[in-house]
């Protein structure tokens, strides 16, 4: 059973300890699903995912993760992909330098909410390099990777971490 969105948000935490369990791949697939109903600038979608199970290229991605080695611990990786000139042909400079990123990140943050709301834990890596998962991956030329995500039940429960709170951070303009 899922979460309601606001729980799953307020529950969301980045998870670096997993279990070893497997992750059913009917659930891969709804949290793919779920990645790919985000928004995106003009309905382009200019995401690609890879999912990872083979523990060579895990560790291969934790190294590349400027080793950040829980990456290799997830029974599953998502690297999470943009296509620049997917973007690029509806909206120009714009869409290959912005949209692309803007929209993908939409699609992770999807993906994490759902694991979050399939009792899964996830981890938003961007510290990477882009060079070396492309090599590894051997990815095409036309992706760009933007995040890796490992995937799993999660082997720890992280205490929330302190938020700014609304009036830091909102400005309400009449």
């Amino acid at each position: 059973m899922t979460k309601d969105v606001i729980a799953a948000i307020k529950e969301r935490r980045s998870i670096r300890r997993f279990k070893p369990d497997p992750i059913p791949e009917a659930t891969i697939g709804r949290l793919l699903e779920a990645a790919c109903a985000a928004p995106s600038a003009g309905n382009v979608e200019p995401w690609f995912f890879y999912c990872i199970y083979k523990d060579d290229l895990k560790e291969a991605l934790a190294r590349a993760a400027l080793g950040q080695k829980f990456v290799a611990w997830a029974p599953v990786v998502i690297v999470v992909c943009a296509d620049p000139e997917r973007a690029a042909t509806a909206y120009g400079e714009r869409g290959r330098n912005l949209y692309c990123l803007q929209d993908t990140a939409a699609a992770v943050t999807n993906l994490m909410l759902a694991a979050t709301g399939y009792g899964l834990g996830t981890c938003w890596v961007g510290a990477f390099s882009e060079a070396e998962v492309s090599r590894v991956l051997s990815l095409p030329p036309n992706l760009r990777p933007v995040a890796i995500i490992p995937v799993g039940y999660p082997d720890q429960t992280p205490a929330p971490r302190p938020r700014r709170s609304l009036e830091e951070v909102v400005r309400v303009i009449r």
